[in-house]
C-alpha cells in the first residue's frame, strides 16, 4: 500500500526528532529567566501567522463540519512535530489524543487542551466576523481601534488580537505548539513523555469524556496532568490553580395559558409564568446571595490552614468591585477566594414573551429559566439538584420532567418543569503534591518569582474525570489576561500574555521531571 506523501513526510520527521542529538531538560541550565523570556518573545512573534490560522477556523461545537475541520488541523499541526495522532471515538465529536515518547523517561505528563468555543452573535462584535481575528490597540480616546497586521513587525504587549477563541481556548494551544517548535528549533527535548489530549466539547459540557476516559484508561494513563486554560490571577502574574468546582445545569419552566393571551382581556385572570418564575427563583436566596434551600452547604469546611492559602491571594477586592462596577457583592464567603469555595445556584439566562421591538401586551405562555451549579469537591452534585427539586415542589408546584399536556394543566395549579444535567465533578491537587512542586519550580526559573497558588477556581474544566479514573493529580496552568471578554462578544489575547504563555510553556517543558 502506498503511503500519502503527507504522512511519509510526517513519518520521517517523527525519526529524524528521535534520532538528533537533543539537549536533556536536565542538561539545559542556561535557559535561565533571561534566555527563556527571550525566546519566547521572537516565537510569540514568528507564531503570529499561526495563531491567526487557528483562529480563522470556526469552532463551535453544534455544528460538527466545524469541528471535523478543527479536528483535522490539530491532527496535522501535532503530527508536524513528531507526534503520533489518534482519534477517540465518542457518540458526538472524537477526542483528539497526540503522543510523544522520549528516549530514557521515567513520567509521562497528560496535557489538557480545549479546541472548541461559545457560539458567536457577529452583530455584536466590532469586527467583520469573530472568525477573521484583528489586531487592534488603544487609541488617544482609549477605545479599541483595528489596526494593520503589519504592525505586529514592532511588537506591542499591550496589543490585543480579537477573535472567538483567542483566550478560550485557542490562544493557548498556539503557545503550546510555540513552544514545541522552540525547543526543537534549538535541539531541547523534555525528559518526559507527553500526551497531549484535546476536547472538542468542552463548551457543551463534555458529555462524551467520562465514557472515553473509563473506555481508554491504558491508553490515557499518565503520571500527572496540567490543564493549560483559563486566565492568570488579576494581577497577571504567573499562575497556578490547584482545583476547580464542577457543574451542573437545570432548565425550570413555569406555564399559564396554552398560548400568549391579550393582557386587556386576560390580565388579572390568567396567571402570568413569569411572575410564577421569579417569585420561584427569589425563594432560593436571600438579599445577599446566600442559597436558603436548607442542607445546600452542608459537608464544607473551611479551616484555619484553608484560610492561609485563601488570604495569601493578592486580591484587591475594591479593584474587583469596581472592574466589575458593583456597588455590593454577595455575602456567601468572606472574600472572593472564600466565595468560590462554595457551591453556587446561578441563574444564568431567563426568558418569557418578547421585549425591545418585539414587546407585545400579552400574558406569556411559560417562562423559562437557565440554572447552573457550580460544584465544590465536598457537594454530591445528585444530592444538590434534588433539594433544589425538593424546594420547587416545597413552594407548590407539580414537578415533571415532560411540557405538561391538557389533563395535566387541568389537575394542578401550579406545575414546573424540571430537567437537569450534571455535567462533571470538581476536582482538587494539594499544594505539596509532586506535580505541584514541579511546576513551582519551572515558573520560578521561568520568572524569577513564586508563582500565585489559587485552591480553587471559580469556573469548571472536566478535569475529574482523569483524576478520578486515572489517579493522577492534575493543576491547572493559566496563561491569558483576565479581562478577555471570555465567552462574550470581543474576546479578545493581550499579546503579552501570548509571549508569558510561551514563555510559561517553554519553563515547564524544559524543566526536569
Amino acid at each position: 500500500m502506498q503511503l500519502p506523501l503527507h504522512r511519509i513526510f510526517c513519518r520521517l520527521l517523527t525519526v529524524f526528532l528521535l534520532s538528533a542529538p537533543v539537549l536533556r531538560a536536565a542538561e539545559i541550565s542556561e535557559l535561565d529567566a533571561d534566555s527563556l523570556g527571550a525566546l519566547a518573545k521572537d516565537y510569540a512573534q514568528s507564531s503570529f501567522p499561526l495563531l491567526r490560522e487557528l483562529l480563522s477556523i470556526p469552532n463551535d461545537a453544534n455544528h460538527p463540519e466545524e469541528v471535523e475541520a478543527n479536528v483535522v488541523w490539530t491532527e496535522s499541526a501535532f503530527a508536524r512535530r513528531g507526534f503520533s495522532t489518534q482519534r477517540i471515538a465518542t457518540a458526538e465529536a472524537p477526542l483528539l489524543l497526540a503522543t510523544r515518547q522520549h528516549a530514557d523517561a521515567d513520567n509521562t505528563v497528560l496535557i489538557y487542551l480545549q479546541i472548541d468555543g461559545q457560539p458567536v452573535d457577529p452583530s455584536r462584535w466590532f469586527q467583520a466576523s469573530p472568525y477573521t481575528p484583528a489586531l487592534k490597540q488603544r487609541n488617544a480616546a482609549g477605545e479599541w481601534e483595528q489596526i494593520p497586521w503589519t504592525a505586529i513587525e514592532n511588537y506591542d504587549e499591550e496589543m490585543r488580537v480579537f477573535a472567538r477563541s483567542a483566550s478560550d481556548a485557542k490562544g493557548p494551544v498556539a503557545m503550546f505548539l510555540a513552544s514545541l517548535d522552540a525547543l526543537a528549533d534549538k535541539n531541547i527535548a523534555p525528559n518526559f513523555n507527553i500526551k497531549v489530549i484535546m476536547d472538542f466539547e468542552e463548551e457543551l459540557g463534555s458529555p462524551n469524556l467520562p465514557k472515553a476516559v473509563t473506555e481508554n484508561r491504558e491508553l490515557l494513563s499518565a503520571d500527572m496532568l496540567i490543564i493549560f486554560d483559563g486566565p492568570r490571577h488579576i494581577t497577571n502574574r504567573p499562575t497556578l490553580t490547584f482545583g476547580a468546582r464542577g457543574i451542573a445545569t437545570v432548565t425550570l419552566t413555569t406555564y399559564g395559558p396554552v398560548v400568549p393571551q391579550h393582557s386587556g382581556h386576560f390580565g388579572n385572570y390568567a396567571p402570568n409564568p413569569a411572575l410564577r418564575l421569579a417569585k420561584l427563583l427569589a425563594s432560593m436566596k436571600d438579599d445577599e446571595g446566600r442559597v436558603t434551600i436548607p442542607g445546600f452547604y452542608d459537608g464544607i469546611s473551611i479551616d484555619e490552614a484553608t484560610q492561609e492559602i485563601l488570604r495569601a491571594v493578592p486580591d484587591n477586592e475594591e479593584e474587583i468591585r469596581e472592574r466589575l462596577q458593583l456597588g455590593s457583592v454577595d455575602k456567601v464567603g468572606r472574600s472572593y477566594q472564600e466565595a468560590i469555595q462554595y457551591p453556587s445556584l446561578n441563574i444564568r439566562g431567563m426568558q418569557s414573551g418578547w421585549i425591545d421591538e418585539k414587546v407585545r401586551t400579552i400574558v406569556p405562555g411559560w417562562a423559562r429559566a437557565e440554572i447552573d451549579i457550580r460544584l465544590v469537591l465536598e457537594s454530591d452534585p445528585e444530592r444538590l439538584i434534588d433539594l433544589v427539586k425538593q424546594h420547587v415542589r416545597g413552594q407548590g408546584f407539580f414537578v415533571t420532567d415532560q411540557v405538561p399536556d391538557k389533563a395535566l394543566r387541568m389537575a394542578h395549579e401550579k406545575i414546573a418543569t424540571f430537567t437537569y444535567e450534571n455535567s462533571y465533578q470538581s476536582f482538587r491537587t494539594d499544594f505539596d503534591s509532586e506535580v505541584g512542586r514541579w511546576l513551582r519550580r519551572a515558573l520560578q526559573r521561568a520568572f524569577e518569582e513564586e508563582p500565585i497558588q489559587i485552591r480553587m477556581s471559580g469556573g469548571s474544566i472536566p478535569i475529574s474525570p482523569f483524576v478520578n479514573t486515572l489517579g493522577i493529580p492534575a493543576v491547572t496552568v493559566p496563561t491569558v489576561n483576565r479581562d478577555n471578554n471570555q465567552h462574550s462578544p470581543n474576546e479578545n489575547l493581550r499579546l503579552g500574555n501570548y509571549r508569558d504563555g510561551i514563555r510559561t510553556m517553554l519553563g515547564i517543558l524544559t524543566e526536569p521531571l
